[in-house]
């Protein structure tokens, strides 16, 4: 995968070079170039924002200089061989950035990443290029930050682990909450290791039982209590139909209640029998 960051920061993409991503990179199995949008100004003051249209506070970001530079990191990208990018755009106003869309961006070969400073970029950018390109507009979060760097290495993060050979074991992200399949919409319960005791503290006997059967099933149950405890709205959204016999149990028992349109609600003040 190829991956093109224009920014007026370059530094704060300096964790790329560490961890699971700076290892892909290394190996080769990530391609990344990072590009400072100022070289793309031709002023003294290298400006790359301006007053909004219609009045207001804050800057707005300016075409010109994005424009040039997402024509010269296309260019480049072509140029090395690169082919089928697509733009990522980060700001909160974009739809959810979740498990299933870093699924989805993993198997694009080629990301370009636009993260903005001010109040953003000025709405024809995203418009030109998305009569060339495909144009993603994410959000990490309901909250604002001081630009989308962050962002950047977010996604960055949860897509590469998903690239084949990054992770060392492949089977690592299966179990992981929101993972496509049986953990679509469940948070992952708690895990263990060694010592078996530590500070007074054990852990459940049927992880050590060797009964693989009871082992997931403890997992999913777990799944579950998480999930109804921390994301209620998760469980809300699912169908019936997506839960087997004993998954249904467990939800009575943690106050849940199946609708006549086939999903679950919880009783209020519900309490655990």
């Amino acid at each position: 995968m190829r991956l093109d960051v224009v920014t007026i920061f370059p530094e704060y993409l300096e964790p790329l070079n560490v961890s699971l991503v700076g290892k892909a990179r290394a190996r080769g199995q990530l391609d990344v170039h990072v590009h400072d949008l100022r070289d793309w100004t031709y002023d003294r003051h290298n400006t790359v924002d301006d007053t909004p249209y219609g009045g207001g506070p804050g800057m707005v970001m300016k075409t010109e200089p994005w424009g040039e530079a997402l024509d010269a990191a296309l260019a480049d990208g072509y140029e090395a061989g690169a082919h089928g990018p697509v733009m990522v755009v980060p700001t909160p106003s974009g739809r959810p950035f979740t498990q299933e869309l870093a699924v989805e961006l993993s198997e694009r070969p080629w990301l370009i990443f636009t993260p903005a400073r001010y109040e953003g970029i000025d709405r024809r950018v995203m418009d030109e290029y998305a009569t060339r390109i495909p144009v993603y507009e994410v959000s990490i979060g309901d909250y604002v930050l001081a630009g989308g760097e962050a962002a950047v290495l977010v996604v960055t993060e949860a897509v590469a682990r998903l690239l084949p050979g990054v992770l060392g074991n492949a089977e690592s992200h299966r179990d992981d909450s929101f993972a496509p399949g049986d953990m679509a919409n469940l948070l992952e319960g708690p895990v263990y290791t060694k010592p078996p005791q530590w500070r007074g503290h054990g852990i459940p006997d049927v992880l050590v039982s060797g009964h693989h059967g009871k082992i997931a099933r403890w997992r999913r149950d777990e799944a579950f209590r998480r999930t109804a405890s921390n994301r209620p709205d998760l469980i809300e959204r699912c169908e019936a139909s997506a839960f087997d016999k004993k998954d249904r149990e467990l939800l009575s028992i943690l106050g849940w209640k199946p609708t006549a349109d086939g999903r679950f609600w919880r009783r209020p003040q519900a309490v655990e029998e």
